[in-house]
């Protein structure tokens, strides 16, 4: 696969990067050692300024070009997620119970690539800002660096960032203008009811039943209350209540997830949750509170700009390898943060065969992390051309 010749030379030691941050994996905002292993390679690539403690482990690395200019930001997440590890490699991670099974250690890869060759040739005008963000996978880094101010403290006018696709040949992109990925929200559902013997229910309120009826209420939202040409998911993803056969429990607990792409629809979502909440409650004579979180905003691609990456992904892949209309999908990422703040687009770079996101088998495939670096460098050279 076609990627920049100098950035084809450090394959092998991208490739030893890699695998020494997937045997660190680490969680949420706490990266410590990842943090200070990207911060090593960084001092050692170069780079003009180096501004770390940013949402607790993350940090910003400044490469500036050849004369005046914008700043274009370019992002990779460095989060792990807590699954116990079953690939097999033998570098595997050291850290029991958490793996880098989404990737991560891949994307912070590609970007100390991108950054090794653009500190190197600087063969651009303006500047580049080298995001590394923690917390993707829980709380949302992103969010917390937008509100830290990076934006206007660095002064970027746009953002960039890839993920990788098991199932898409590798070295290949897809991307779309506009929606990309959905918008993701939670719902807690707590249910108090009287409880009492198991052979004598007439003598209580019964939650579990008021469970089961809010349960399967609530999927009378997308049959019935929504249109169906717009995306929508709503998932009961847990019930918990009772300790043993012959006792009715006093209190029950729902818990799932809702995916939009239109904040329309996901306000009609919110009122007829707490519609049927509050209705199934009085029906089964028990009282029940709905905590509806919003969570991450839909990924939402300005047009012109992922036109633009497209046509960076062509110059690196080939224009057959690039899918510039993909269908978005119902996961979500919190890089939307940064997209609300700044023009800019979000595009997947196919992984080839392997096991998927999240799944104790997934590892990332070094063969592509020349690929993504290659295009990280071609898009700040083909932004910020020199004058």
């Amino acid at each position: 696969m076609p990627v920049v010749n100098r950035i084809a030379d450090y394959a092998t030691e991208m490739k030893t990067w890699r695998q020494h941050l997937h045997q660190i994996p680490e969680l949420a905002l706490d990266l410590p050692k990842t943090a200070a292993y990207v911060a090593e390679r960084l001092r050692e690539i170069g780079v003009d300024e180096l501004h770390e403690g940013i949402a607790t482990s993350g940090m910003v690395a400044i490469i500036n070009g050849q004369g005046g200019g914008g700043t274009i930001g370019l992002r990779a997440d460095m989060d792990a997620l807590p699954i116990p590890e079953e690939t097999g490699v033998d570098y595997v991670s050291q850290h029991a119970g958490n793996m880098h099974a989404c990737g991560h250690d891949g994307h912070t890869t590609m970007l100390l690539g991108a950054a090794k060759y653009l500190a190197e040739t600087r063969n651009f005008s303006g500047r580049v800002a080298l995001i590394f963000q923690p917390a993707e996978e829980a709380i949302g880094g992103a969010r917390i660096m937008v509100e830290e101010g990076i934006m206007e403290r660095f002064d970027i006018q746009e953002v960039y960032a890839l993920h990788n696709a098991p199932g898409l040949p590798a070295g290949t992109f897809l991307t779309a203008p506009g929606a990309l990925m959905a918008a993701v929200d939670t719902f807690h559902i707590n249910i108090q009811g009287v409880g009492g013997h198991g052979a004598m229910p007439h003598e209580t309120r019964d939650p579990v039943m008021a469970a089961c009826g809010i349960a399967q209420a609530i999927q009378t939202i997308i049959s019935r209350n929504h249109h169906t040409l717009e995306d929508l998911v709503v998932s009961v993803t847990q019930i918990h209540t009772g300790t043993v056969d012959n006792v009715i429990p006093d209190t029950a607990y729902i818990n799932g997830t809702v995916r939009t792409f239109n904040p329309e629809v996901q306000k009609m979502v919110m009122r007829r949750m707490e519609e049927i909440v509050a209705g199934q409650a009085a029906s089964y004579g028990v009282t029940a509170a709905l905590d509806y979180e919003l969570g991450y905003p839909a990924t939402i691609n300005n047009a012109e700009k992922a036109a633009f990456a497209v046509g960076v992904a062509a110059e690196i892949s080939g224009t057959e390898n690039v899918e510039p209309d993909g269908e978005r999908e119902m996961g979500a990422e919190d890089f939307s943060y940064m997209l609300k703040a700044r023009p800019g687009a979000y595009l997947f770079l196919g992984q080839g065969d392997s096991a998927g996101l999240h799944h104790p088998k997934y590892n990332f495939n070094d063969d592509i992390a020349p690929v993504g670096a290659s295009f990280f460098a071609r898009l700040v050279e083909r932004a910020l051309p020199l004058r």
